[in-house]
């Protein structure tokens, strides 16, 4: 019916002040309403995107903002309400690049704890080469391997999705890889 809002999308909400405490039954400290009880579970959050490639070039994005501006990632970006996470690997590209992609398999799950961050990325080969800086992005290029600005890239993380990226490419092995050995994602 028209002007009902859905009744998924409300989000509940404390009665009365809220302060920090352990709830009955829990073991760590949440935020809890002291009128009703409600709690405010703080959860990680979903980090979505995709190692894009066109010919064997690869897209990256040169950061218009920060944190780690003026720095080289792949399009990614935080997964939105209601959205797959291949949906949002394709909405981020599109959105920093121009780019329309396919995503394909997983490439890579990491664990960053430090930032409470998962992070989901595809392999996603490029429809067309046709790309452009969106508004996060100071500009985007197409990249052969030897070309990759590895000393400018933003994070560890796009290191490893690249480094991920090479090893399918050489081993033809698409088991979904994690956190390299030793990297705990505490960056």
């Amino acid at each position: 019916m028209a002007g009902e809002q859905d009744k998924a999308d409300e989000t509940p909400k404390p009665a009365g002040p809220v302060v920090e405490m352990v709830p009955e039954g829990d073991n760590r400290l949440r935020m809890v309403c002291t009128d009703c009880g409600f709690i405010h579970y703080r959860n990680p959050l979903v980090v979505v995107g995709a190692v894009c490639a066109w010919e064997g070039r690869i897209l990256l994005c040169r950061r218009a903002i920060d944190p780690r501006r003026g720095y080289w990632t792949i399009p990614a970006g935080y997964l939105e309400l209601k959205e797959t996470t291949q949906h949002g690997a394709a909405r981020e590209a599109w959105e920093e690049a121009g780019a329309r992609i396919a995503p394909e398999d997983v490439l890579a799950v990491y664990s960053i704890p430090r930032l409470s961050q998962v992070q989901v990325i595809y392999r996603a080969p490029l429809m067309s080469p046709d790309i452009e800086a969106g508004p996060e992005s100071l500009e985007v290029g197409l990249f052969g391997w030897s070309e990759i600005p590895w000393e400018d890239l933003a994070f560890p993380s796009v290191r490893w999705a690249l480094d991920h990226y090479r090893s399918y490419l050489e081993s033809g092995d698409p088991t979904p890889r994690g956190n390299p050995p030793g990297e705990t994602g505490r960056y």
